[in-house]
């Protein structure tokens, strides 16, 4: 491996790297090593236009670019010489002759790398008096991107964006020289299923997505690690909140689950955090034959004296449980623990399956389907086969995909059941047979980890609390065994403890915690393992 001097540190970095890529790798780019650009992008190729990644190099004639210099042994890097300052001061201001100098409006404020390298590397003053070159404003390149021309500063990321991820290549760069512009091709709207990800590669405000744009300023929002549940690739992104509310979703790196990228749909899928259509409250049905609201704690009870009822009269055998591909792995190990404690032997997890492509969406539409099986449980087809041959006389579901068309497909099989109770964080058919239901959070509201397609275990933390009383599936069904009085359950769900022991028990999730996991996740020990 080539040894290079960057400002005086030897660094050992691969061979076949360029500067820029060898410090990404490093993890000192603009982390100890702060050389600006805009052009370059660690999952793009390498377009060398912007010149403002200038470094000198010893023994070179000239500054060269680091996105497009390879690296050499005994190559000596100045990334801080009065050379290198005086040519990016040169750069900026170039870039700036033309942008309207108006932060204060744009809605790419506060997180723009124009305005960031303009206060750390630009001049202090314009020396032009010419009026800047307009251009269009407001326009639409298709359903989530707006553009503003004026503000484009021809890095082309996001015309190489469009052409080497989704490969659709809706964008390209018009004209020449001082004329040229980014335009979508005649009859191409920018409509793929990545399409917003060129407002995130975007450095300046010129690309912004229709769903955020002016809906709050950027320093009001705190970014919170998480990962997107739209399906099971689980990719790992930001979620930008304020005021208890999820404004919006952005992909967060992580090289081994989604580059830097997300599809639009798992980025809109933030909206389901707020749905009207979100349970508040927990319910019983009554003599009369309809759901009444009742307290957490009253119908935990009344979920406890069904089943044991039933318990005592027809054994545990007729129980069964349905668990739910978007509960973590904390809420599923203790819904297994709670049916074993009751005798329970039937149980399954119901995955929703869609479209996939070939590159992030998976074809089962739920965080944490490997997770489920990983913990112990199968295809929902058993379940099924019981509850239509009649020997299923009380069910515990955890959320509504077992009412999917691709199962029952609605509540047929549930309606002459005795006991049906259902832990659920939105609206669905389900309500129709359920005899207790108690709303649940959703992943961005609690803590614990969830496994994605390829078996990797990634943490999600409590961004937002719900306005109303929900739990989430683990603590309810704590409380529900020790109001069962079943032995190892006190009521008390925590969390930490939960995963530990579940690291304890079952040789897949061996060494893997919420302490443990990383920030970028960690595989399981046996791929595919279950319990």
């Amino acid at each position: 491996m080539p040894r290079i001097t960057v400002d005086g540190v030897e660094l050992e970095v691969p061979a076949g790297r360029t500067i820029l890529q060898a410090l990404d790798d490093a993890g000192l780019l603009m982390n100890g090593v702060d050389i600006p650009h805009y052009c370059w992008h660690p999952k793009l190729s390498i377009d060398g236009s912007c010149r403002l990644c200038q470094v000198e190099v010893e023994g070179a004639p000239k500054l060269q670019i680091a996105c497009n210099t390879p690296v050499q042994d005994g190559m000596v890097i100045r990334t801080a010489s009065e050379q290198v300052r005086t040519a990016r001061e040169g750069v900026m201001e170039l870039l700036l002759v033309n942008h309207p100098l108006d932060c204060p409006i744009c809605d790419q404020a506060g997180e723009c790398k124009l305005q960031d390298y303009a206060f750390e590397y630009g001049v202090t003053q314009s020396r032009t008096r010419e009026p800047r070159r307009a251009l269009k404003k407001h326009v639409a390149l298709g359903p989530t991107i707006v553009f503003d021309q004026e503000r484009c500063i021809l890095c082309r990321r996001c015309v190489r964006f469009c052409r080497e991820i989704p490969q659709t290549g809706e964008l390209a760069v018009i004209g020449r020289g001082d004329r040229s512009v980014i335009e979508t091709f005649p009859g191409a709207p920018l409509e793929n299923d990545y399409s917003m990800n060129v407002a995130d590669i975007c450095p300046v405000g010129a690309l912004t997505t229709r769903d955020f744009r002016f809906k709050i300023r950027s320093w009001f929002l705190q970014d919170v690690p998480g990962v997107c549940t739209g399906c099971a690739r689980g990719c790992n992104i930001s979620l930008s909140v304020a005021n208890n509310k999820v404004y919006r979703y952005l992909p967060r790196r992580n090289d081994a689950v989604n580059d830097t990228w997300i599809c639009d749909a798992g980025r809109d899928s933030y909206r389901e955090i707020g749905a009207r259509d979100r349970l508040k409250h927990a319910s019983v049905r009554g003599e009369n034959g309809v759901l009444e609201t009742v307290s957490t704690d009253f119908a935990i009870q009344e979920a406890a004296r069904r089943l044991a009822r039933i318990a005592a009269a027809k054994g545990a055998g007729v129980i069964a449980g349905i668990a739910s591909p978007h509960a973590t792995n904390e809420d599923l190990f203790t819904f297994r623990r709670l049916l074993e404690a009751l005798g329970a032997e039937t149980r399954g997890v119901a995955v929703v399956r869609g479209a996939s492509d070939a590159l992030l969406v998976v074809e089962e539409k739920a965080a944490n389907a490997a997770g489920a099986r990983a913990i112990g449980f199968g295809d929902a087809a058993a379940v099924l086969d019981r509850l239509r041959s009649g020997a299923v006389d009380a069910l515990i579901a955890l959320g509504h995909d077992i009412a999917h068309e691709q199962f029952l497909g609605g509540t047929q099989g549930l309606e002459k059941l005795d006991t049906v109770v259902v832990l659920d964080s939105h609206v669905s058919e389900l309500q129709r047979v359920a005899h207790v239901l108690v709303p649940t959070r959703v992943a961005a509201e609690k803590h614990g980890t969830l496994t994605n397609c390829a078996g990797r275990v990634q943490r999600v933390r409590a961004a937002v609390e719900p306005a109303w009383e929900a739990h989430g599936e683990g603590e309810i069904l704590a409380r529900l065994g020790a109001a069962l009085g079943l032995g190892g359950f006190d009521g008390r769900f925590d969390v930490r403890e939960v995963g530990k022991a579940l690291s304890a028990s079952l040789p897949a999730f061996e060494g893997i915690d919420l302490e443990t996991v990383g920030a970028a996740g960690r595989p399981l020990a046996t791929a595919g393992a279950s319990g």
